[in-house]
């Protein structure tokens, strides 16, 4: 999802538990409705009114015989609301009640004023409680990117991003990640994940290489885990969050590492290297999925109803819903202006079920009642999206519990979580180099610590953290690597640290250099001619060289980097990836508590010219795709 916001006010006071109590509240509904002044949906006749014995309302049915009850009840405008996901920030107060919306999403960095789990909770509620003054009290449905813990919140637990998940090699290792996430997620109040990435990453020069797993196809499917640990075994039970399998299909594989480009390659390919992830997705449960805003062969897969409809919900047979991604059907004619009647119909007979249309979405509303009075959109596909929609609801228990539990707040940021994320930062550091100076010896010896990246939980982070593209510096709760250093060396040994490495000489024992990129996110990360240390990097290696010490580098990054001209000049170099808020981690296979045992996701480029390089190609890359040495 790509978006660029900024934090403003909660929307309203608190109302009752999510996770107790009954849908209907009387008063409060009276309250709202109340403060609604004028409906949209009063252009559509009142054909069923709200009855609080309907047999939608009744849990002890059916879901299924739920779902006709409540669509033989709903006007076009409320079906049209169902389908429409409006970011936070641009609603205003009654909007959830007057377009009975349907879902309402935070994009990276869109937050409460009050960034902690009760202002997220307080915030939800008051969203709920207008979607609960609709007519028929339909709730709506509330999404985030939680793509490597609950990103958003401060105080949140971040775990590596899934590029360093792929190289633990350890499914079960994610689901466990995706259950402390989803913990996480419903102890804020919201139901729903804009996760897992299931790209598979074919050139390390696209921006969201950290978002994949890695280039096999086979790592992505086995880390699907993951979705039922955000889900649960079923849907509906205790911290079950609706989890989104994304981007569908084909974007690691665009041409050049384009981001948001081109995937020009065979339908053959595309099923062999990028279906697969999504079929393991689906026959593990999956709630939704988010379409690609990129192309196949020049069509826009916003557009695609051969892949969403016929290969997706028909082949694959996947039974949930299909989101858009952030205001992507405004793709679809090249031109991002308006939402054409064209663009709208297309994307809505290709398959979407719901449209993320972020700023825009009364515009979207009005363009899409039209292609439906027109004929443009039949009713049985309004309808289809509806069931679709509304079956996950009542399978995540949203009708009985709408509200925010909020007897969970210490569960973000917990310690049992944190320990958990250390654990993945220790599976996914990957060994590449160690010329017999690894693993250093614990509590003891001068150790001298340089780079930019050795004391920033903002960079060891990366993007998607806080804000959507991430930001270095001090901006969350955690531990980096220097403060996971000197837990390991001292007392008994004396760690001094300089970022350009100035102070360096020859008493030290041995000098670690933490360095590497600095964060992004989505196509602000493309760099189409090459992944490389910038000059501040180089600059603190040669000075850490100078001194005569052997010299460690741990390199932060998102995906591999060429380093080729460095490996020779330095004793040791250990792929950190972006390990997130638990950087002790990397200390702990630094100083040998724990023996690395990560393998590469991607190969390792030989040079910035030689992408892309994968596995199988006849290519000789640096490091092999699955290298990875131990101690």
């Amino acid at each position: 999802m790509t978006t660029t916001v900024t934090a403003t006010p909660a929307a309203a006071p608190p109302p009752p538990s999510r996770r107790r109590g009954r849908l209907i509240a009387a008063g409060l509904v009276l309250v709202l409705a109340a403060g609604a002044a004028v409906y949209w949906l009063t252009r559509d006749t009142d054909d069923g009114a709200y009855d609080p014995d309907a047999p939608y309302l009744d849990a002890s049915r059916p879901v299924a015989e739920r779902v006709d009850d409540l669509l033989g009840r709903m006007t076009l405008d409320e079906k049209i609301g169902q389908m429409t996901q409006a970011e936070r920030r641009e609603v205003t107060g009654g909007d959830v009640t007057a377009y009975a919306l349907g879902s309402l999403l935070s994009g990276g960095g869109s937050v409460p004023s009050d960034n902690t789990p009760q202002g997220w909770a307080d915030m939800y509620d008051g969203f709920q409680t207008e979607a609960l003054a609709t007519r028929l009290r339909i709730p709506m449905i509330y999404g985030v990117d939680a793509v490597h813990g609950h990103n958003n919140v401060h105080g949140a637990t971040i775990f590596p991003h899934n590029i360093g998940l792929g190289a633990t090699r350890d499914p079960q290792l994610v689901r466990r990640i995706g259950e402390a996430v989803a913990t996480e997620v419903t102890a804020t109040g919201l139901d729903w994940d804009f996760a897992p990435c299931l790209c598979v990453a074919r050139d390390v020069r696209w921006g969201r290489t950290y978002e994949s797993f890695g280039e096999d196809p086979e790592i992505a499917a086995a880390m699907t885990t993951i979705v039922t640990g955000l889900q649960g075994e079923r849907l509906g039970g205790p911290n079950s969050v609706l989890a989104t399998a994304k981007h569908y299909v084909g974007d690691g594989g665009t041409l050049d590492g384009k981001d948001q480009g081109d995937a020009r390659i065979p339908e053959e390919e595309l099923r062999k290297i990028h279906l697969p992830p999504f079929q393991a997705a689906v026959k593990a449960g999956v709630g939704s999925v988010m379409v690609s805003f990129s192309s196949f062969n020049g069509e826009k897969l916003h557009g695609h109803r051969y892949l969403i409809t016929e290969v997706l919900k028909g082949e694959l047979g996947f039974t949930g819903f299909v989101v858009s991604d952030w205001n992507a059907i405004d793709q679809l004619d090249g031109v991002r202006d308006a939402f054409t009647p064209a663009e709208v119909s297309t994307a809505i007979n290709a398959g979407i079920d719901m449209v993320m249309v972020p700023e825009r979405w009364r515009e979207f509303i009005g363009v899409l009642r039209d292609e439906v009075d027109a004929g443009n959109v039949p009713m049985e596909r309004i309808d289809d999206a509806n069931r679709r929609i509304l079956t996950k609801k009542f399978e995540l228990g949203m009708f009985e519990h709408p509200m925010a539990d909020r007897a969970q707040f210490d569960k973000v940021g917990s310690a049992a979580h944190r320990e958990l994320a250390r654990q993945a930062v220790r599976q996914s550091q990957v060994l590449l180099k160690n010329s017999g100076v690894l693993p250093l010896k614990p509590k003891t010896g001068k150790v001298f610590v340089a780079g930019r990246s050795a004391d920033d939980i903002g960079n060891q982070s990366g993007g998607w953290t806080l804000t959507w593209q991430g930001k270095s510096g001090p901006i969350t709760d955690g531990t980096t690597i220097l403060q996971g250093v000197k837990e390991a060396v001292e007392p008994g040994g004396a760690v001094t640290y300089s970022a350009d490495g100035t102070g360096i000489d020859k008493s030290y024992d041995v000098a670690i250099a933490v360095i590497g990129e600095t964060p992004y996110a989505e196509y602000e990360g493309d760099r189409p001619d090459g992944v490389k240390l910038d000059k501040v990097d180089l600059d603190t290696l040669a000075t850490l060289r100078k001194a005569g010490v052997p010299v460690v580098v741990v390199l932060v990054s998102g995906r591999p980097v060429d380093v080729s001209a460095q490996l020779p000049q330095v004793q040791g170099l250990l792929a950190a990836w972006l390990p997130g808020t638990e950087g002790a981690g990397v200390a702990d296979v630094l100083f040998g508590a724990y023996a690395p045992t990560g393998k590469l996701p991607m190969s390792w480029p030989a040079t910035a010219a030689q992408e892309p390089v994968n596995t199988g190609d006849e290519k000789t890359p640096l490091f092999p795709y699955g290298f990875g040495l131990t101690y």
